[in-house]
């Protein structure tokens, strides 16, 4: 039976017995972890095995069953791996964010300015067209968009994947910045094992099934990532 209801304010999120199939396909299944204020939590796994579905399931944006439970409290931003959107619309970064203001219903919401400081890019970005903005400066407008609504989890689709190097330092740098300041509470997709190591408090393995959860240096063992990525798959897939 599908649930997405609220619950205990600590709790930021809950799901349990989560399935959700494509037509005949199993995608996910009976999949249960639960998410606590402050946690960072980092979603593994190969392609395919189910991870932006799991978002999808979250947002509410497909049929499943099980149970999705959030607390009282909380309000998802999310940013997805890619928006479709042509960067060159003769479109400045605050028509763009001001869209996200109108869409916005409910409750207090940020000012452009605001969001784009929260992401550290001053009110000069404003007037900023998308085809003037490096792909690193494009990834945090996405995520100042997330932003305007005010949410306590942030969920975030592979948020480097398109971003070089550097720019993909200053991001990670960024959420773990929002994490500390601001309080937020973050869920992400990454590939990256440093990363995961370095921010996420725990880790979710995902194949379709759920293949560990936990502290990442307690769960990521050798036979662990074996099982998830199967043998010799998981060092290009941890540095992708």
């Amino acid at each position: 039976m599908k649930s997405h209801n609220q619950h205990d304010s600590k709790q930021v999120l809950s799901i349990k017995d989560l399935n959700v199939r494509y037509g005949n396909e199993t995608v996910i299944e009976d999949i249960s972890f639960s998410l606590t204020e402050g946690e960072i939590l980092a979603v593994m796994g190969p392609n395919g095995s189910g991870k932006t579905t799991l978002f999808k399931a979250i947002l509410g944006s497909l049929p499943y069953n099980g149970k999705i439970i959030l607390g009282p409290e909380t309000k998802i931003g999310y940013v997805p791996q890619k928006i479709d959107l042509e960067r060159n619309l003769p479109i400045t970064v605050e028509e763009f964010l001001l869209l996200r203001v109108q869409n916005l219903k409910y409750g207090d919401v940020l000012s452009p300015e605001t969001a784009l400081g929260l992401v550290h890019m001053g009110a000069p970005f404003l007037h900023k067209k998308f085809s003037e903005l490096s792909s690193g400066e494009f990834q945090r407008t996405l995520i100042a968009w997330a932003l305007i609504g005010k949410p306590n989890l942030l969920l975030f689709d592979e948020p480097t994947s398109s971003i070089d190097v550097a720019g993909q330092e200053t991001v990670y740098d960024l959420l773990h910045h929002l994490h500390d300041s601001e309080k937020f509470t973050l869920l992400l997709i990454s590939h990256d094992l440093t990363v995961v190591y370095r921010y996420a408090t725990k880790v979710l393995c995902l194949n379709h099934s759920q293949a560990c959860f936990g502290i990442p240096k307690d769960v990521l063992t050798p036979t662990g990532l074996k099982r998830l990525y199967g043998s010799g798959n998981f060092y290009k897939h941890a540095t992708v």
